[in-house]
């Protein structure tokens, strides 16, 4: 099992981009994570002018998630058997087919209900294959006293691509169209392809050889997964930790965002809107950068938890607040927090997974960290349009306060503080 620093020891800043490999892989993920959003975007855009569905959008976001839920486990069980990098590119080459296959349907005038929800799918799979395989190979990349700054570069990467590819997205609709931006868009995935091929990083570069594949037996290894878990409880109160914060909240409050622009009455509700996601987008961007700068907040359990605690009051907040320069500021917080909690529950796991299962336990986090998000639209959306959004927000925020309670109590029995 790896080892995180050694205790006393201060982090360097930005530590993970002293390896020249995690430099090239830090582009590629932004890169990747850009088109990502460009794509949704532009396609997004594309079935609302032509077919006006909720159901259909609807569909568009339980495709992307639903995925992880049902193949995150299997996927990292996978990546510990064969070469993650070719699982990350088959990733990549699934990204690049969906986006020319939408350019296509749109250049033909082909695009059906049909078609778009096979895309959907496809791209929900093409990202199944890039995370956690992604995770699993930064141990290769980075020493093991520079994988907390790893991972949260990479989140910070990820948050990147979310801020500035709707920004692209819309240049690319405007100035090239839908099919020719879509097309252009396809090529943003070439740089994480390309670097993979000869990347000396996997199995195979490891130090002492090839270490021993772990098998995978389907579903009943999946459980086997479930009880390794169970047994360490830095892996089970940081997975259950993810997966209720997914379940409650995850992003769903971000599909609301033009109800709560309107409800808060500033100014042009588009532009308000804008600004509300940018500020939680750019609230996550400023917190890996600061974070990664100073080398603070050590990952630990307690300080997880903490930060879990204080992401809540921001949301909560932010759900209630009439007045629009607070809500972005506690947007702006949210957004920091977020990633902060994400990025170090993240940490722990990857530090304190056994290596020879470390995909393995990695596959069932994002299932809980990602997958779960499915839910997150009835938590939030759902029940916000019997009780308003901003009460089922604040409710959210509630009820995930209170299983961070249940999480740290059952660490500690009688007491709050973790060790």
């Amino acid at each position: 099992m790896s080892s995180g620093p050694s205790v006393g020891a201060r982090p360097r800043s930005f530590a993970a981009l002293h390896h020249r490999g995690y430099r090239v892989f830090f582009i590629g993920t932004a890169a990747a994570m850009l088109a990502d959003n460009v794509e949704h975007v532009i396609s997004y855009w594309m079935l609302f002018q032509k077919f006006h569905s909720e159901s259909l959008q609807g569909f568009a976001v339980i495709s992307h998630w639903l995925p992880f839920l049902l193949f995150s486990a299997y996927v990292g069980a996978l990546a510990d058997r064969f070469d993650p990098r070719r699982m990350i590119q088959l990733g990549m080459l699934l990204f690049m087919g969906v986006s020319i296959a939408w350019g296509v349907m749109f250049v033909s005038g082909t695009l059906t209900k049909s078609g778009a929800m096979a895309l959907l799918i496809v791209h929900g799979v093409a990202g199944v294959l890039w995370n956690p395989t992604s995770q699993l190979l930064l141990h290769d990349i980075v020493e093991p006293e520079d994988l907390p700054s790893a991972v949260r570069l990479n989140a910070t990467a990820r948050s990147l691509g979310i801020l500035l590819g709707p920004a692209l997205g819309a240049g690319l609709l405007l100035t090239l169209g839908p099919a020719r931006g879509i097309f252009v868009n396809a090529l943003i995935y070439l740089p994480m392809t390309l670097w993979l091929w000869k990347a000396p990083y996997g199995p195979r570069f490891r130090v002492g050889g090839v270490a021993a594949r772990a098998v995978v037996r389907g579903f009943g290894d999946i459980l086997a997964t479930f009880r390794t878990i169970a047994q360490q409880p830095v892996l089970l109160s940081m997975t259950l930790l993810a997966g209720a914060a997914s379940a409650f909240i995850g992003n769903g409050y971000q599909a609301q965002m033009p109800e709560f622009a309107r409800d808060l009455g500033h100014g042009d509700p588009s532009v308000a809107y804008a600004m509300l996601l940018a500020a939680d987008a750019a609230g996550a961007l400023t917190g890996g950068f600061v974070l990664e700068s100073r080398g603070l907040l050590r990952a630990s359990p307690r300080a997880a938890l903490v930060l879990a605690v204080l992401w809540c009051g921001a949301l909560g907040g932010f759900a209630l607040t009439r007045v629009y320069p607070l809500a972005v500021v506690l947007l702006f917080a949210a957004g920091f927090l977020e990633l902060s909690c994400s990025a170090m529950t993240q940490t722990l796991v990857q530090l304190n997974a056994p290596a020879p299962l470390r995909g393995h336990v990695i596959g069932v986090f994002s299932m809980a960290s990602l997958g779960l998000r499915m839910f997150a639209g009835i938590t939030v959306g759902v029940i916000g349009s019997v009780i308003g959004i901003h009460h089922s927000l604040a409710l959210s925020a509630l009820f995930l306060l209170l299983a961070v309670v249940v999480i740290a109590r059952r660490r500690s029995p009688g007491q709050l503080q973790l060790s």
